[in-house]
């Protein structure tokens, strides 16, 4: 079975959701085993845009941290009281009641169980 020929940067591009810039289309493909170039991938090497940030610790492009409003938080905090886990029917309520998408919601209680294990340790 033949593999692709995707490179690093493409994947990375479009698991951002962003459009291949229209050089890197037109760049010509090694063929497949890596040989008929030297130069190394531009992923890599250390110089891909985004790479600089994952290492540093800095902000990853893409989409910007939710800023919850206190009418938000509440309602999320009073739903994790009740269940720690949250099953897909009261995702999809929270997600049009608070006017925000289920992986945000998902994404916030996956965060939140994490915060409550730490407190939950360091009580102890």
């Amino acid at each position: 079975m033949e593999k692709g020929s995707f490179s690093v940067e493409w994947l990375a591009q479009s698991s951002r959701g962003r459009p291949q810039p229209a050089a890197a289309a037109r760049r010509p493909r090694s063929p497949p085993g890596g040989t008929g170039s030297q130069e190394s991938p531009p992923a890599l090497d250390g110089s891909s845009p985004g790479h600089e940030a994952e290492a540093g610790g800095g902000p990853v492009p893409g989409r910007p941290r939710t800023k919850f409003s206190a009418a938000q938080l509440q309602e999320l905090e009073r739903s994790f009281r009740e269940q720690r886990y949250i099953g897909t029917s009261e995702k999809r309520r929270l997600a049009a009641v608070l006017n925000l998408s289920q992986s945000q919601i998902k994404t916030w209680f996956q965060n939140r169980r994490m915060k409550f294990k730490r407190q939950t340790q360091d009580a102890r």
